[in-house]
């Protein structure tokens, strides 16, 4: 197993993209602090599912965009499972609008949760990983960072800056050992994307070379080999999983 004896806190991991990171890296070995907010049970239900290969899990309930909030998290989480080898910031959300349309809170939300939570979840949990003989960071961005998309100037913006945030957090730790990454997903299935017309989906695979969206577990497996020994001379890096939507 890759992740064996390995403890992965992973944002954002009690369904979709998350989810199937969780679900992956438990499979390979590693013990899990999901990170969540909001549906309990589903949080629950994810825990069990880890449970499931043998592994130790626990869910947290916490807001990242909050500074005092994750540091208490991350400080439960380091108390729980003695220390930390790998962090996956993977927590989103969206409030797509029109540049002229959109609202300064729905632009503050976005960062909020995508840029800066992130760098919280990496400022709390740094001193552990730090210590881990195979630190990883982990960043889920997005191809919507690397080339804009109309409509999303405030999701579009939180991704490019976590693209910086990433290189820049490879630069501080390299001579630690501690390696910081990126992955950058186009169209994948998962509930969000289950929900758009037919219509819209078709329109999505005739732009993709590859003729369709994603799956979350090829997402997890690329989140896999980076928090690997497999990547262990690879820092500062964004892969794009999109099927050739942005070449």
């Amino acid at each position: 197993m890759f992740l064996g004896n390995k403890t992965a806190v992973i944002t954002g991991a009690s369904r979709g993209i998350g989810k199937a990171i969780a679900l992956k890296f438990a499979e390979n070995g590693a013990n899990i602090a999901l990170i969540y907010i909001g549906d309990s049970a589903e949080a629950e239900q994810t825990k069990a599912e880890l449970q499931g290969f043998g592994v130790k899990a626990e869910i947290y309930n916490c807001d990242v965009s909050d500074w005092g909030s994750a540091k208490s998290t991350c400080d439960a989480v380091i108390k729980e499972f003695g220390s930390v080898d790998i962090a996956v910031n993977n927590a989103g959300i969206i409030r797509d609008q029109l540049l002229l349309r959109m609202s300064e809170e729905d632009f503050d939300a976005v960062l909020n949760v995508n840029l800066k939570g992130a760098f919280n979840i990496i400022r709390h949990l740094s001193r552990s990983i730090m210590k881990s003989p195979a630190g990883r960071f982990i960043n889920i961005t997005s191809v919507s960072g690397m080339m804009g998309n109309a409509g999303q100037a405030n999701y579009s913006a939180s991704k490019a800056g976590l693209i910086g945030l990433t290189k820049t957090v490879a630069k501080e730790f390299a001579s630690k050992g501690v390696t910081c990454n990126a992955i950058a997903p186009g169209f994948i299935e998962t509930d969000m994307t289950a929900g758009l017309p037919q219509s819209v989906k078709e329109q999505v695979n005739a732009a993709v070379p590859l003729k369709r969206m994603g799956e979350a577990e090829e997402v997890a497996n690329l989140a896999v080999f980076f928090a690997s020994e497999l990547s262990s001379y690879i820092t500062g890096e964004i892969i794009k999983i999109d099927g050739g939507m942005y070449i």
